[in-house]
């Protein structure tokens, strides 16, 4: 029989031997992230696009599994936080004020042109807010009733959009919010095609590294928050918020900071829209919107990081893969278009939800059972001993 010093010796070589794989595996992930654009692009800059709108939808889903994934709070109104950093950058850097209120006119003779280190954090911090603000009421409320308060907020939201365009006009209704400047860093302004080492990178590209180095931060915050004790938290309450509360877990605010959290990602996520667009409107922000991001992170596996990336990923670039290939593909298979490519992508969209609640109801990558791996791992530590 072994002694325990001796099993730990034994142990040691091989966690070296799995963080240095671990190691090996980041960086080979991370040479791929580097080229993909570029790899991609060589079929257009339209799929170089596709990429930058799936780590939008990444940033999204990761903010509405904090709250739905962890806190278990089902948020149908998430769209909600998403326009409201979207409509922050578009006023703050835009001519829409200066060309509305006069006062403004006068302060900024040339229009406001906000930073973008400035206005991320504004657009977090408002997203936030309303987070607080939608949670506060809502803390009582459960399942259904809960989906169905947030769903309104949504649409208040947009429906306030809309109409803000009299007897002030802060949004301009209907028509939406243009002219909306790019992202400058360092003085590179990300709206325009830079040239790097003698080669031109277009601007797709650069809004890909910026997306990709947010979507990374938020990503990190999410994994340490799983593991930190708010996070803990957040999964007692999902389990069993009576048993959570017994415990001595003040409920009431874990659940308003899983709001603000997850809403303060999606405030961001919105604020990077807008730039990347130069356009926002109350059609960008509709409840399909909303529900796409909660089916993102169910059909990814709710809870779980990983499988939530997976999830954002397959749900928004599959539908925008089949917009460009449906209709080639049936040219080349049956002579002609049978089915329009916006019909067959929604069709494909509900059909692989059915089949996957049918088949992966815990979705196709879910969180790992730490329960039964620590049972099983206490089973062979025994065995050993014995």
């Amino acid at each position: 029989m072994s002694t325990p010093d001796a099993r730990y010796t034994a142990l040691i070589p091989w966690l070296q031997g799995h963080r240095s794989a671990a190691w090996v595996a980041a960086a080979v992930i991370a040479m791929v992230l580097a080229v993909l654009p570029f790899v991609v692009g060589l079929q257009g800059n339209a799929w170089v696009r596709i990429l930058d709108f799936a780590l939008l939808y990444v940033m999204l889903a990761l903010g509405l599994n904090i709250v739905v994934g962890y806190a278990g709070l089902l948020d149908l109104g998430y769209v909600a936080f998403y326009a409201m950093g979207a409509y922050l950058y578009a006023v703050l850097a835009s001519p829409h004020l200066a060309e509305n209120f006069e006062f403004i006119q006068q302060w900024f003779p040339e229009g406001l042109h906000a930073s973008v280190w400035i206005v991320v954090p504004l657009a977090a911090a408002l997203a936030a807010f309303l987070g607080v603000l939608l949670g506060a009421p809502t803390l009582r409320l459960r399942g259904d009733y809960l989906a169905i308060v947030t769903l309104g907020f949504g649409e208040i939201v947009r429906i306030f959009l809309n109409n803000l365009n009299a007897p002030v006009n802060l949004t301009n209704g209907p028509q939406g919010i243009s002219n909306i400047e790019p992202i400058h860093l360092g003085g590179v302004s990300l709206g325009k095609t830079q040239e790097w080492f003698g080669m031109e990178v277009p601007s797709v590209y650069l809004y890909y590294y910026v997306f990709l180095a947010l979507a990374l931060v938020i990503i990190v915050l999410t994994v340490r928050l799983q593991d930190s004790r708010i996070g803990r938290a957040w999964m007692a309450i999902r389990e069993d918020e009576t048993a959570a509360k017994a415990m001595g877990i003040h409920t009431r605010n874990i659940k308003l900071l899983a709001f603000a959290m997850g809403a303060s990602f999606g405030g961001v996520a919105g604020a990077m829209f807008a730039a990347f667009q130069g356009f926002v409107s109350p059609e960008s922000f509709t409840l399909m919107e909303s529900i796409v991001i909660v089916a993102m992170v169910v059909l990814g596996g709710m809870g779980h990081v990983p499988g939530v990336i997976l999830g954002a990923v397959i749900l928004y670039a599959i539908p925008e893969v089949l917009r460009y290939v449906a209709k080639p593909l049936q040219e080349s298979i049956f002579g002609h278009e049978i089915v329009a490519p916006e019909a067959l992508r929604m069709l494909l969209f509900g059909l692989a939800m059915v089949v996957i609640m049918l088949y992966r109801p815990s979705g196709l990558w879910p969180a790992p059972v730490r329960g039964r791996t620590s049972s099983a791992a206490s089973g062979s530590t025994a065995g050993e001993q014995s």
